[in-house]
């Protein structure tokens, strides 16, 4: 895989991200997407101390998003990878041990996916397209 190609995975991986939190950044936007989510199946009661989590997550995963699409360099490609296979992880945990929320599974996937094609395309690349990425921003 080219350097190039990479960088504009790694770009839409983050446009990605911002497009699918952005329901998650305020109490407001979070409060219609839960009302959403109720009117697909039944979500849990948030307590105040739980929307302040999803919130900061929300907050985090917008300003990493940015990030990526402003300067997606191949070792940030490879950072979210890792992130993703986290996240991955944790839905499919929360799937089958607590059977959660239906839409978890969308989330799961589309993670699955990012994670495969930003690792694959990060061990793809040449060496020296790694190693450059990794300091040309600093």
């Amino acid at each position: 895989m080219n350097s190039e190609t990479y960088r504009k995975i790694v770009r839409l991986s983050g446009m990605y991200d911002f497009i699918f939190t952005i329901p998650f950044v305020t109490p407001w936007s979070f409060q219609l997407l839960n009302h959403f989510l109720n009117q697909l199946s039944p979500t849990p009661t948030f307590a105040p101390i739980h929307v302040v989590f999803v919130n900061l997550f929300g907050s985090i995963v917008i300003i990493w998003s940015i990030l990526r699409i402003r300067y997606p360099m191949a070792i940030y490609g490879a950072y979210d990878a890792a992130g993703r296979l986290l996240f991955s992880i944790w839905f499919m945990t929360y799937l089958l041990i607590h059977a959660f929320h239906p839409v978890m599974f969308i989330f799961a996937v589309f993670e699955i996916m990012w994670f495969i094609i930003q690792a694959y395309g990060f061990w793809k690349l040449p060496k020296l397209a790694r190693e450059f990425s990794s300091g040309s921003f600093l």
